[in-house]
């Protein structure tokens, strides 16, 4: 079978200790605005159909499913600010927004772990016990469910960033280096929610 054709499952889920909570990212490759982590515990019943990797979903299927997971899930989420993120890296600032997420998720949600999943091969500095699966959003159902969750809530806030930034084309491209957005990165310069950490942004600072 090919890893297009593999959809996420709860096998990894089953091997765990209960809560599971699945953890995902969104926007570690961007040139401008936050990078975004989800923590999800899927309830017993009742999981929306069509959970999927949230880079195999249109635009459209991801606020359906999101809205449904909000629903039903215990979810929380974790935000670091671009100035932070050239602070202190765009690695540590994904595990710091992750750890924010699953903060977040037991103190909303009233959840204690009983194990986390995290897409990807490397886990925050924390307590939990935890597995790091790569590739986890395609094979993980409730790292899906994560996947989902922070990459509506980051295409969320892009878009509304957007509106007073039009420049850069935030509302299609979400920050990430289109041709757009790199065309009004050297014309107009960064705007304060570019990571000026990143090359081509520091570059477009230092020409302008």
């Amino acid at each position: 079978m090919t890893r297009a054709n593999v959809k996420p499952s709860l096998r990894h889920e089953k091997l765990c200790l209960a809560p599971v909570v699945g953890v995902d990212e969104a926007g570690r490759g961007p040139l401008a605005g936050p990078v975004v982590a989800a923590a999800v515990i899927l309830p017993a019943k009742g999981v929306p159909r069509g959970i999927d990797d949230s880079k195999k979903l249109s635009a459209a299927e991801r606020t359906r499913l999101h809205d449904r997971l909000r629903d039903c899930a215990t979810v929380g989420i974790g935000i670091v600010e671009a100035d932070e993120i050239d602070t202190l890296n765009i690695f540590w600032a994904t595990m710091k927004a992750m750890t924010l997420a699953v903060e977040a998720l037991i103190r909303d949600g009233g959840c204690t772990p009983g194990h986390v999943l995290v897409d990807g091969n490397r886990l925050p500095r924390w307590d939990h016990p935890a597995t790091a699966i790569v590739s986890g959003d395609a094979i993980s159902l409730s790292i899906a469910a994560a996947s989902i969750i922070a990459k509506h809530t980051r295409d969320t806030i892009m878009i509304a960033h957007a509106e007073s930034h039009p420049h850069y084309g935030w509302h299609s491209n979400k920050g990430y280096g289109s041709r757009t957005h790199l065309d009004a990165l050297r014309q107009y310069g960064p705007s304060p929610l570019h990571r000026r950490s990143f090359a081509p942004v520091a570059q477009a600072w230092l020409d302008f």
